[in-house]
Protein backbone atom coordinates (compact mmCIF):
# COMPACT_ATOMS: atom_id res chain seq x y z
CA UNK A 1 0.00 0.00 0.00
CA UNK A 2 1.06 3.58 -0.69
CA UNK A 3 0.77 5.57 2.30
CA UNK A 4 -1.07 9.19 2.21
CA UNK A 5 1.84 11.55 0.59
CA UNK A 6 -0.61 14.44 1.19
CA UNK A 7 -0.38 14.04 5.46
CA UNK A 8 1.59 15.97 7.48
CA UNK A 9 4.62 14.04 9.02
CA UNK A 10 3.48 14.72 12.37
CA UNK A 11 -0.13 13.62 12.00
CA UNK A 12 -0.32 10.24 14.04
CA UNK A 13 -3.41 7.93 14.60
CA UNK A 14 -3.17 5.07 16.04
CA UNK A 15 -6.39 3.17 17.77
CA UNK A 16 -4.23 0.62 19.67
CA UNK A 17 -2.19 3.76 21.72
CA UNK A 18 -3.89 4.25 25.05
CA UNK A 19 -2.47 7.66 24.85
CA UNK A 20 -4.20 8.67 22.03
CA UNK A 21 -7.24 6.73 22.70
CA UNK A 22 -7.33 8.91 26.31
CA UNK A 23 -8.62 11.71 24.07
CA UNK A 24 -8.28 11.63 20.37
CA UNK A 25 -10.67 14.38 19.47
CA UNK A 26 -7.60 16.30 19.09
CA UNK A 27 -5.80 14.23 16.16
CA UNK A 28 -9.15 13.15 14.55
CA UNK A 29 -10.38 17.38 14.50
CA UNK A 30 -6.83 17.24 12.72
CA UNK A 31 -7.21 14.57 10.67
CA UNK A 32 -10.59 15.82 9.34
CA UNK A 33 -9.14 19.56 8.69
CA UNK A 34 -5.49 17.78 7.05
CA UNK A 35 -6.09 14.88 6.25
CA UNK A 36 -9.48 13.77 5.50
CA UNK A 37 -8.31 10.66 4.10
CA UNK A 38 -5.64 8.99 6.26
CA UNK A 39 -3.64 6.50 6.12
CA UNK A 40 -1.27 5.24 8.58
CA UNK A 41 1.59 2.40 7.52
CA UNK A 42 2.44 1.06 10.60
CA UNK A 43 -0.89 -1.00 10.89
CA UNK A 44 -1.84 -0.51 6.78
CA UNK A 45 -4.89 0.99 6.92
CA UNK A 46 -7.10 4.00 5.61
CA UNK A 47 -9.29 5.85 8.02
CA UNK A 48 -12.21 8.40 7.05
CA UNK A 49 -12.96 10.60 10.01
CA UNK A 50 -15.85 13.36 8.15
CA UNK A 51 -19.39 13.10 8.49
CA UNK A 52 -20.29 12.82 5.57
CA UNK A 53 -17.26 10.42 4.11
CA UNK A 54 -18.57 8.19 6.93
CA UNK A 55 -21.79 8.54 5.96
CA UNK A 56 -21.30 7.88 2.13
CA UNK A 57 -19.20 5.07 2.96
CA UNK A 58 -21.95 3.36 5.45
CA UNK A 59 -24.53 3.12 2.72
CA UNK A 60 -22.21 1.84 -0.10
CA UNK A 61 -21.75 -1.53 1.58
CA UNK A 62 -20.62 -3.18 -2.08
CA UNK A 63 -17.37 -0.77 -2.33
CA UNK A 64 -16.69 -1.00 1.70
CA UNK A 65 -17.66 -4.71 3.09
CA UNK A 66 -18.72 -5.77 6.05
CA UNK A 67 -17.89 -9.46 5.14
CA UNK A 68 -14.31 -9.41 5.73
CA UNK A 69 -14.76 -8.14 9.85
CA UNK A 70 -15.36 -4.86 11.03
CA UNK A 71 -12.67 -5.00 13.71
CA UNK A 72 -9.43 -4.10 12.51
CA UNK A 73 -7.35 -6.77 13.90
CA UNK A 74 -9.57 -9.20 12.88
CA UNK A 75 -10.07 -8.49 9.54
CA UNK A 76 -9.22 -11.00 6.65
CA UNK A 77 -8.97 -11.47 3.27
CA UNK A 78 -11.28 -13.97 3.11
CA UNK A 79 -15.13 -13.42 2.21
CA UNK A 80 -17.58 -14.48 4.39
CA UNK A 81 -15.16 -15.34 7.26
CA UNK A 82 -17.77 -15.65 10.04
CA UNK A 83 -21.50 -16.34 10.60
CA UNK A 84 -22.05 -13.30 12.81
CA UNK A 85 -24.81 -10.71 10.76
CA UNK A 86 -22.61 -7.71 11.46
CA UNK A 87 -19.77 -9.42 9.31
CA UNK A 88 -22.07 -10.41 6.32
CA UNK A 89 -23.37 -8.93 3.12
CA UNK A 90 -26.00 -9.31 1.61
CA UNK A 91 -27.98 -11.78 0.53
CA UNK A 92 -26.82 -13.56 3.93
CA UNK A 93 -27.06 -10.34 6.06
CA UNK A 94 -30.35 -9.97 4.58
CA UNK A 95 -31.84 -12.85 6.07
CA UNK A 96 -30.57 -13.15 9.16
CA UNK A 97 -31.29 -9.56 9.97
CA UNK A 98 -34.75 -10.02 8.78
CA UNK A 99 -35.06 -12.89 10.91
CA UNK A 100 -33.40 -11.61 13.88
CA UNK A 101 -35.77 -7.91 13.67
CA UNK A 102 -38.76 -10.56 13.93
CA UNK A 103 -37.70 -11.51 17.10
CA UNK A 104 -35.98 -8.57 18.40
CA UNK A 105 -39.77 -7.36 18.15
CA UNK A 106 -41.18 -4.08 19.44
CA UNK A 107 -43.25 -5.73 21.83
CA UNK A 108 -40.21 -7.68 23.58
CA UNK A 109 -37.84 -4.67 24.01
CA UNK A 110 -41.16 -2.64 25.77
CA UNK A 111 -41.50 -5.35 28.13
CA UNK A 112 -38.08 -5.07 29.08
CA UNK A 113 -38.97 -1.29 31.12
CA UNK A 114 -40.08 -2.45 33.84
CA UNK A 115 -37.59 -4.74 34.59
CA UNK A 116 -34.78 -1.94 34.03
CA UNK A 117 -36.49 0.14 36.20
CA UNK A 118 -36.35 -2.66 38.35
CA UNK A 119 -32.85 -3.55 38.22
CA UNK A 120 -31.67 0.72 38.09
CA UNK A 121 -33.48 0.23 42.08
CA UNK A 122 -31.64 -2.47 42.88
CA UNK A 123 -28.11 -1.38 42.19
CA UNK A 124 -28.73 2.48 42.97
CA UNK A 125 -30.79 2.42 46.26
CA UNK A 126 -28.33 0.93 48.72
CA UNK A 127 -25.79 4.09 47.76
CA UNK A 128 -28.67 6.61 48.34
CA UNK A 129 -27.45 8.55 51.23
CA UNK A 130 -23.56 7.41 50.90
CA UNK A 131 -20.49 9.34 50.32
CA UNK A 132 -20.33 7.98 46.45
CA UNK A 133 -19.32 4.62 44.71
CA UNK A 134 -17.95 3.82 41.32
CA UNK A 135 -21.08 4.69 39.04
CA UNK A 136 -19.32 2.42 35.95
CA UNK A 137 -18.55 -0.46 38.27
CA UNK A 138 -21.98 -0.67 40.68
CA UNK A 139 -24.31 0.32 38.05
CA UNK A 140 -23.53 0.81 34.37
CA UNK A 141 -21.57 -1.95 33.31
CA UNK A 142 -24.36 -4.23 35.34
CA UNK A 143 -27.27 -2.91 34.25
CA UNK A 144 -26.73 -3.83 30.45
CA UNK A 145 -25.74 -7.39 31.28
CA UNK A 146 -28.45 -8.04 33.02
CA UNK A 147 -30.95 -6.38 30.60
CA UNK A 148 -29.68 -8.68 27.36
CA UNK A 149 -29.45 -11.21 30.12
CA UNK A 150 -33.31 -11.10 30.63
CA UNK A 151 -33.59 -10.62 26.71
CA UNK A 152 -31.77 -13.89 25.84
CA UNK A 153 -33.17 -15.92 28.92
CA UNK A 154 -29.45 -15.98 30.72
CA UNK A 155 -29.94 -17.17 34.60
CA UNK A 156 -29.65 -14.14 36.80
CA UNK A 157 -26.45 -16.12 38.63
CA UNK A 158 -24.72 -16.63 35.44
CA UNK A 159 -25.23 -13.03 34.13
CA UNK A 160 -21.93 -11.47 35.78
CA UNK A 161 -19.62 -14.29 34.81
CA UNK A 162 -20.94 -13.81 31.05
CA UNK A 163 -19.79 -9.98 31.58
CA UNK A 164 -16.73 -10.93 32.80
CA UNK A 165 -15.89 -13.06 30.09
CA UNK A 166 -17.50 -10.76 27.50
CA UNK A 167 -15.11 -8.03 28.80
CA UNK A 168 -11.90 -10.16 28.93
CA UNK A 169 -12.92 -11.14 25.27
CA UNK A 170 -12.44 -7.71 23.78
CA UNK A 171 -9.59 -6.28 25.72
CA UNK A 172 -6.16 -5.89 24.02
CA UNK A 173 -3.08 -4.75 25.61
CA UNK A 174 -0.95 -1.30 24.06
CA UNK A 175 0.25 -2.06 20.58
CA UNK A 176 -1.62 -5.28 20.18
CA UNK A 177 -2.93 -6.08 16.62
CA UNK A 178 -4.09 -9.66 17.61
CA UNK A 179 -6.29 -11.59 19.48
CA UNK A 180 -3.92 -12.69 23.12
CA UNK A 181 -4.37 -15.67 24.99
CA UNK A 182 -6.40 -14.25 28.02
CA UNK A 183 -9.55 -13.03 25.13
CA UNK A 184 -8.91 -16.63 23.59
CA UNK A 185 -9.53 -18.31 26.34
CA UNK A 186 -12.76 -16.09 27.31
CA UNK A 187 -14.10 -17.14 23.59
CA UNK A 188 -13.81 -20.73 24.58
CA UNK A 189 -15.59 -20.01 27.96
CA UNK A 190 -18.44 -18.53 26.23
CA UNK A 191 -18.82 -20.53 23.55
CA UNK A 192 -19.21 -23.40 25.98
CA UNK A 193 -21.22 -21.99 28.31
CA UNK A 194 -23.79 -20.43 25.25
CA UNK A 195 -24.03 -23.73 23.92
CA UNK A 196 -25.10 -25.42 26.62
CA UNK A 197 -28.39 -22.93 26.57
CA UNK A 198 -29.15 -23.56 23.10
CA UNK A 199 -29.09 -26.95 23.68
CA UNK A 200 -31.41 -26.40 26.56
CA UNK A 201 -33.64 -24.23 24.34
CA UNK A 202 -33.87 -26.81 21.75
CA UNK A 203 -35.03 -29.86 24.24
CA UNK A 204 -37.55 -27.32 26.15
CA UNK A 205 -38.36 -23.62 24.58
CA UNK A 206 -38.81 -20.73 26.78
CA UNK A 207 -40.35 -17.48 26.28
CA UNK A 208 -37.05 -15.98 25.77
CA UNK A 209 -35.25 -14.22 22.64
CA UNK A 210 -32.85 -17.39 22.27
CA UNK A 211 -35.71 -19.57 22.25
CA UNK A 212 -37.09 -17.68 19.53
CA UNK A 213 -33.35 -17.27 17.76
CA UNK A 214 -33.67 -21.49 18.21
CA UNK A 215 -37.09 -22.10 16.55
CA UNK A 216 -36.94 -19.43 14.07
CA UNK A 217 -36.06 -20.43 9.96
CA UNK A 218 -34.49 -18.73 7.51
CA UNK A 219 -36.19 -18.19 4.16
CA UNK A 220 -33.89 -19.33 1.31
CA UNK A 221 -33.69 -17.57 -2.87
CA UNK A 222 -35.61 -20.87 -3.66
CA UNK A 223 -38.88 -20.59 -1.39
CA UNK A 224 -37.17 -23.03 1.03
CA UNK A 225 -36.57 -22.68 4.69
CA UNK A 226 -34.20 -24.00 7.36
CA UNK A 227 -33.31 -23.47 10.64
CA UNK A 228 -30.37 -21.60 12.31
CA UNK A 229 -26.69 -23.64 12.76
CA UNK A 230 -25.26 -23.80 15.72
CA UNK A 231 -22.33 -20.95 14.35
CA UNK A 232 -25.18 -18.55 13.48
CA UNK A 233 -26.68 -18.89 16.80
CA UNK A 234 -23.42 -18.44 18.29
CA UNK A 235 -23.02 -14.94 15.79
CA UNK A 236 -26.51 -13.55 17.86
CA UNK A 237 -26.13 -14.53 20.59
CA UNK A 238 -22.60 -12.94 21.08
CA UNK A 239 -23.15 -10.24 18.98
CA UNK A 240 -26.14 -8.98 21.61
CA UNK A 241 -23.45 -10.34 24.67
CA UNK A 242 -20.94 -8.29 24.02
CA UNK A 243 -21.89 -5.47 22.12
CA UNK A 244 -25.02 -4.93 23.85
CA UNK A 245 -23.59 -5.19 27.06
CA UNK A 246 -20.34 -2.81 26.47
CA UNK A 247 -21.82 0.13 24.34
CA UNK A 248 -24.48 1.06 26.76
CA UNK A 249 -22.06 0.33 29.78
CA UNK A 250 -19.52 3.12 27.85
CA UNK A 251 -22.58 5.48 26.85
CA UNK A 252 -23.58 5.36 31.16
CA UNK A 253 -19.81 5.92 31.85
CA UNK A 254 -19.92 8.92 29.56
CA UNK A 255 -23.09 10.42 30.88
CA UNK A 256 -21.80 10.26 34.53
CA UNK A 257 -18.53 12.03 33.72
CA UNK A 258 -20.26 14.35 31.31
CA UNK A 259 -23.21 15.53 33.47
CA UNK A 260 -20.79 16.34 35.87
CA UNK A 261 -18.56 18.83 34.01
CA UNK A 262 -22.08 20.36 32.69
CA UNK A 263 -23.91 20.01 35.84
CA UNK A 264 -26.51 22.73 34.78
CA UNK A 265 -27.65 20.53 31.94
CA UNK A 266 -27.75 17.99 34.75
CA UNK A 267 -30.12 20.38 36.44
CA UNK A 268 -32.75 20.78 33.50
CA UNK A 269 -32.45 17.36 32.97
CA UNK A 270 -33.85 16.65 36.56
CA UNK A 271 -36.51 18.94 36.30
CA UNK A 272 -37.72 17.88 32.88
CA UNK A 273 -37.57 14.31 32.12
CA UNK A 274 -39.12 14.94 28.52
CA UNK A 275 -35.10 16.07 27.39
CA UNK A 276 -33.38 13.25 28.78
CA UNK A 277 -34.44 11.66 25.14
CA UNK A 278 -32.27 14.41 23.34
CA UNK A 279 -29.97 14.05 25.88
CA UNK A 280 -29.08 10.03 25.11
CA UNK A 281 -28.69 11.51 21.41
CA UNK A 282 -26.28 14.31 22.61
CA UNK A 283 -24.46 11.70 24.45
CA UNK A 284 -23.98 9.33 21.28
CA UNK A 285 -23.17 12.38 19.12
CA UNK A 286 -20.79 13.57 21.74
CA UNK A 287 -18.85 10.58 23.01
CA UNK A 288 -19.89 7.42 20.41
CA UNK A 289 -19.36 3.98 22.81
CA UNK A 290 -18.20 2.17 19.47
CA UNK A 291 -16.38 4.89 17.69
CA UNK A 292 -14.45 2.85 14.73
CA UNK A 293 -16.55 0.85 12.36
CA UNK A 294 -13.46 -0.77 9.74
CA UNK A 295 -14.74 -1.90 5.95
CA UNK A 296 -12.96 -4.29 3.29
CA UNK A 297 -12.84 -1.83 -0.04
CA UNK A 298 -13.46 -4.19 -2.49
CA UNK A 299 -12.92 -2.30 -5.79
CA UNK A 300 -10.06 0.78 -6.52
CA UNK A 301 -12.31 3.77 -5.46
CA UNK A 302 -10.80 7.57 -5.41
CA UNK A 303 -10.95 9.27 -2.25
CA UNK A 304 -10.30 12.81 -1.53
CA UNK A 305 -8.40 12.98 -4.68
CA UNK A 306 -6.91 9.42 -3.85
CA UNK A 307 -6.72 6.01 -5.06
CA UNK A 308 -7.73 3.35 -2.33
CA UNK A 309 -7.12 -0.46 -3.69
CA UNK A 310 -8.91 -2.84 -3.27
CA UNK A 311 -8.08 -5.01 -1.06
CA UNK A 312 -6.99 -2.41 1.76
CA UNK A 313 -8.96 -1.73 5.38
CA UNK A 314 -10.63 1.51 5.76
CA UNK A 315 -11.94 2.57 9.02
CA UNK A 316 -15.06 4.92 9.56
CA UNK A 317 -14.30 6.66 12.59
CA UNK A 318 -18.07 7.62 13.43
CA UNK A 319 -16.66 8.98 16.80
CA UNK A 320 -14.73 12.06 14.49
CA UNK A 321 -18.22 11.77 12.44
CA UNK A 322 -19.96 13.43 15.56
CA UNK A 323 -17.55 16.52 15.89
CA UNK A 324 -17.57 17.34 12.80
CA UNK A 325 -17.88 21.25 12.44
CA UNK A 326 -19.32 20.43 8.85
CA UNK A 327 -22.40 19.02 10.00
CA UNK A 328 -22.45 19.94 13.58
CA UNK A 329 -22.28 23.88 14.67
CA UNK A 330 -20.07 24.45 17.50
CA UNK A 331 -19.58 20.54 17.25
CA UNK A 332 -17.15 20.39 20.59
CA UNK A 333 -19.95 21.95 23.05
CA UNK A 334 -21.84 19.31 24.58
CA UNK A 335 -25.83 20.69 24.80
CA UNK A 336 -28.41 18.61 25.39
CA UNK A 337 -31.19 21.22 23.73
CA UNK A 338 -28.91 20.63 20.64
CA UNK A 339 -31.15 19.68 17.67
CA UNK A 340 -29.83 16.65 16.01
CA UNK A 341 -31.65 15.07 12.93
CA UNK A 342 -29.10 12.18 12.42
CA UNK A 343 -25.95 11.02 13.82
CA UNK A 344 -23.75 8.09 12.94
CA UNK A 345 -22.99 6.31 16.38
CA UNK A 346 -25.24 3.44 15.74
CA UNK A 347 -23.85 3.48 12.24
CA UNK A 348 -26.00 3.32 8.95
CA UNK A 349 -27.75 2.01 6.55
CA UNK A 350 -27.26 -1.92 5.93
CA UNK A 351 -25.17 -2.19 9.14
CA UNK A 352 -27.30 0.12 11.44
CA UNK A 353 -27.46 -1.28 15.04
CA UNK A 354 -30.47 -3.48 15.36
CA UNK A 355 -30.33 -3.12 19.23
CA UNK A 356 -30.67 0.97 18.83
CA UNK A 357 -34.11 1.22 20.25
CA UNK A 358 -33.53 -0.98 22.77
CA UNK A 359 -29.82 0.53 24.45
CA UNK A 360 -31.75 4.39 23.62
CA UNK A 361 -34.52 2.91 26.19
CA UNK A 362 -31.92 1.68 28.70
CA UNK A 363 -30.39 4.86 28.26
CA UNK A 364 -33.28 7.02 29.04
CA UNK A 365 -34.31 5.00 31.75
CA UNK A 366 -30.94 4.54 33.81
CA UNK A 367 -29.99 8.39 33.40
CA UNK A 368 -34.21 9.06 34.72
CA UNK A 369 -33.66 6.62 37.67
CA UNK A 370 -30.10 7.99 38.69
CA UNK A 371 -31.27 11.81 38.52
CA UNK A 372 -34.42 10.62 40.54
CA UNK A 373 -32.04 9.25 42.83
CA UNK A 374 -28.71 11.59 42.87
CA UNK A 375 -29.71 15.06 41.51
CA UNK A 376 -26.01 16.14 41.99
CA UNK A 377 -22.59 14.36 42.24
CA UNK A 378 -18.71 15.30 40.95
CA UNK A 379 -16.43 13.13 39.46
CA UNK A 380 -13.30 13.83 38.02
CA UNK A 381 -12.23 13.16 34.06
CA UNK A 382 -8.26 12.70 35.45
CA UNK A 383 -9.25 9.91 37.62
CA UNK A 384 -11.40 7.65 35.40
CA UNK A 385 -10.04 4.26 33.59
CA UNK A 386 -10.65 3.76 30.17
CA UNK A 387 -11.18 0.21 28.89
CA UNK A 388 -8.85 -0.92 26.06
CA UNK A 389 -10.41 -2.30 22.95
CA UNK A 390 -10.01 -1.30 19.25
CA UNK A 391 -13.93 -0.98 19.07
CA UNK A 392 -14.92 0.58 21.91
CA UNK A 393 -14.25 3.05 23.56
CA UNK A 394 -15.54 4.44 26.89
CA UNK A 395 -14.90 4.70 30.92
CA UNK A 396 -14.56 1.37 33.10
CA UNK A 397 -14.63 3.26 36.06
CA UNK A 398 -16.26 6.59 36.78
CA UNK A 399 -16.08 7.42 41.00
CA UNK A 400 -19.02 9.67 41.68
CA UNK A 401 -18.96 12.01 45.09
CA UNK A 402 -22.08 12.39 46.25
Amino acid sequence: MKANNTQPDDLYYDPYDYAIDADPHPVWRRMRDEAPLYYNGEYDFYALSRYRDVYDASLDHQTFSSAHGTVLELMSRKHDFSTMMIWLDPPDHTQLRKLVGRALTVRRVAELEPRIRSLCAEYLDPFVGSAGFDYVEEFAARLPVMVIGSLLGVPVEDQDTVRGWTDQSLHVEPGETQSNSGAIEAWGHLRGYFQEQIDQRRRAPRDDLMSDLVASEIELEDGSTRRLTDDELHGFVNLLSSAGNETVARLLGWTALLLSEHPEQREQLASDASLVPGAVEELLRYEAPSPIQARYVTRDVELHGQIVAEGSKIALLNGSAGRDEREFTDADRFDITRPIDSHVSFGYGLHFCIGASLARMEARVAIEETLARFPRWEASRKEIEMVHTSTVRGPSSVHISL
